[in-house]
């Protein structure tokens, strides 16, 4: 190993001397085309340079952990190892507790790299939260049962936010055990119900922890009488902790080894891998997250997929220490990466049972498919970019495989996609990753949940898109049925009165009503989905201050008395900003729709109306007034049948340039379009 760090050294230095050398010639080189072949000549021996010195890189951080050790996973067998996930409400501090944890093992340094070192994502640093769950391997040594041992533990943290609790749910699979961390201050809010609900159906060693107790107002003992009364925790077992102070945190590893089992799965048996994640590679392909179920795996073996049955050559296998470190090999009960060569993000299934080929094994149970809470159009901003954005989305969806997506065309857009997600900030995040990580400009069509719509005949249409429900069917409508939740509302009791009123308002039917302590109260309500999904999350926070916390989860379908509400541009129906809401909604919702229409529609050079409408009648309308050129202003006298000519003139062409003229439709009024409920 000494001579080859020495020969390393030379390389790299023989390499600098390279690069400070061609960087001056080429510097003094003005004619252009003396330029450009210089370029050629140099370019294959510099990109050699780049390679040697990428090769010795990898070489080292390969083959050397962080005290120069080489990794032996086979020094951790299933018994010394702990698979858990961090889950908790949004902003209670699990990304900086995991921050804490990897800096006392000595995964990352103190002080150096960023905050929230697992929240990768350029949109989760912007926003402040995690999109996506992370895994990281650490390695800890602690006093169990009377030896110091070496264990490997493999810490998962995950989202806080409802939308991407299918993320958590997926990292509770590849875990023996959670620790639930509340915020000292807050207590138990909504999506801390929901989490907690989520590892116990999953039969999970739960450890809670109260975090930020180094805040002013934080009050531990009220939260430990909270977890005792809301899910029976023994106030005793809670860890109190401040990931921001290290205040606590030397208890959190230790009760990690102690109280969560290790993974129960087989070393004698045959393979069974489990894959919980993928991403796309642009030099490698796809990289899978894997966590091994039964048996080992190493490089070069040979695997085959359950789901599609298409074989694969392990091309390189290794942990998450933060960063890909290769290993070599997996063994039980451990979580890493695979690269298989998989091209097509259409291989990588999540879910997906992956095994040893010529050998036969029950496939695990995978995952509960996603259900989708919101479908939304998304079109090219240019049709030109129609391939790129397909691409684009392939390559996206391979990440986030909680996203539906098919093809679909509107006469006003185009060629586009109808792209299910599980909430409105999913969606949103979707649009930033897809503008941010692939560059791709898009429009976005107001969100729509599905309905399902049965006629005399016995049969059932599923609206995703309103679009496609025919105003005029051939057979009679017997029944409408729209999606419901069942929302769990967490606030302080002073704001009781004004969450009824809004709940009431959306047309919400209460099913429990009930206060955690002298200072909260806990509330069920039964709402239809199109009601929450805009709006609703603002309006409960503007109305209790910011401090209400709020959970749903799917409660199947409900009849209610609908229709679809067409949006008419000079008598065209424009099918991207059609819409289906309740009859007694209609008049004001069409009313809102016309009158933002108006305010971000251009003028033209004549006269634009439009209407909403439900069938033939028309039930709201606004007339945007053409932009008049005055044809009299070269008329500084005359008789006045002149003018009336030069008017008559000017009308009729007005009314020849409504027949053929389009009218364009901004972005900026699909976005002002969500903000109406």
């Amino acid at each position: 190993m000494g001579s080859f760090n020495r020969a390393s050294k030379t390389l790299k230095s023989k390499y600098a001397q390279f690069s400070h050398f061609q960087f001056g010639c080429r510097s003094r080189i003005t004619n252009p085309l003396a330029k450009t072949n210089y370029n050629r000549l140099i370019s294959p021996i510099y990109n050699l340079g780049c390679c040697q010195n990428a090769f010795f890189c990898s070489y080292s951080s390969r083959h050397n952990s962080k005290d120069g050790s080489t990794i032996d996973l086979s020094q951790y067998p299933s018994d010394k190892i702990r698979n858990f996930s961090i889950i908790a409400h949004i902003d209670h501090g699990k990304s900086t507790l995991a921050d804490r944890l990897l800096e006392l093992t000595g995964t990352i340094r103190k002080g150096h790299g960023q905050p929230q070192y697992l929240d990768k994502l350029q949109v989760e640093r912007e926003r402040g939260i995690t999109v996506k769950a992370q895994t990281a391997t650490m390695f800890h040594k602690h006093n169990f049962l009377g030896s110091d041992t070496n264990f490997l533990l493999n810490l998962i943290d995950t989202p806080g936010h409802v939308d991407f609790s299918y993320e958590v749910s997926r990292s509770l699979a590849a875990c023996q055990g959670a620790l639930l961390v509340v915020d000292a201050a807050q207590g138990v809010q909504a999506q801390t119900v929901a989490n907690f609900y989520l590892a116990f159906e999953s039969n999970l060693a739960i450890i809670p922890v109260i975090n930020k107790i180094d805040q002013p107002t934080a009050d531990p003992d009220r939260v430990k009488a909270q977890l005792k009364s809301m899910f029976d925790l023994d106030p005793s077992d809670a860890l109190l902790t401040s990931a921001k102070t290290g205040q606590g945190l030397e208890k959190v590893l230790p009760a990690v080894i102690e109280r969560i089992p290790p993974p129960p799965g087989k070393s004698n048996s045959p393979l069974r891998m489990l894959l919980l994640d993928s991403y796309y590679d642009e030099y490698r392909g796809v990289i899978c997250h894997v966590a091994i179920v039964d048996g080992a795996i190493s490089k070069g073996d040979k695997i085959t997929s359950a789901a599609t049955g298409r074989s694969y050559e392990i091309v390189d296998v290794g942990i998450m220490h933060p960063e890909l470190v290769p290993t070599g090999v997996l063994l039980t009960g451990q979580v890493g990466y695979v690269v298989s060569g998989m091209r097509s993000t259409k291989e990588a299934r999540v879910g997906d049972t992956l095994y040893h080929s010529r050998s036969t094994v029950e496939p695990l149970p995978g995952f509960k498919p996603a259900k989708h809470m919101v479908f939304s159009g998304l079109y090219p901003a240019d049709g030109s970019d129609f391939e790129a954005l397909n691409h684009a989305i392939e390559r996206l969806t391979c990440n986030d495989s909680s996203v539906s997506v098919t093809k679909e065309t509107s006469t006003a857009l185009g060629m586009g996609f109808r792209c299910g997600f599980l909430g409105l900030l999913h969606m949103d995040v979707f649009h930033q990753r897809l503008e941010q990580e692939h560059e791709a400009h898009v429009i976005s069509t107001v969100p729509t949940v599905p309905y399902i719509f049965e006629y005399s005949d016995e049969s059932k249409l599923i609206v995703q898109n309103p679009a496609t429900l025919p105003s005029n069917p051939k057979h009679r409508l017997t029944a409408c049925l729209e999606p419901t939740v069942v929302a769990t509302i967490i606030i302080p009791s002073e704001y009781v009165g004004p969450v009824i009123t809004l709940c009431s308002e959306r047309r919400g039917e209460q099913l429990e009503h009930s206060f955690i302590d002298s200072q909260r109260a806990f509330m069920k309500y039964r709402l239809p989905l199109r009601e929450i999904v805009v709006d609703f999350y603002n309006e409960l926070k503007s109305i209790t201050s910011g401090y209400a916390s709020f959970d749903y989860e799917d409660a199947g379908y409900q009849a209610s008395d609908l229709v679809k509400l067409d949006i008419l541009l000079n008598g065209q129906s424009v099918d991207a900003m059609a819409t289906i809401v309740h009859k007694t909604k209609a008049q004001r919702v069409g009313r809102e729709l016309v009158e933002k229409l108006k305010k971000f529609i251009d003028r033209q050079m004549f006269e634009i109306t439009i209407q909403a409408a439900i069938g033939s009648k028309v039930i709201a309308r606004e007339t945007l007034s053409a932009m008049r050129k005055n044809v009299l202003a070269k008329c500084y006298g005359g008789d006045v049948t002149r003018k009336r000519k030069l008017l008559e003139k000017q009308k009729e062409g007005k009314k020849r340039m409504k027949r053929v003229g389009s009218v364009d439709i901004p972005q900026e009024a699909f976005h002002e379009l969500l903000k109406v409920s």
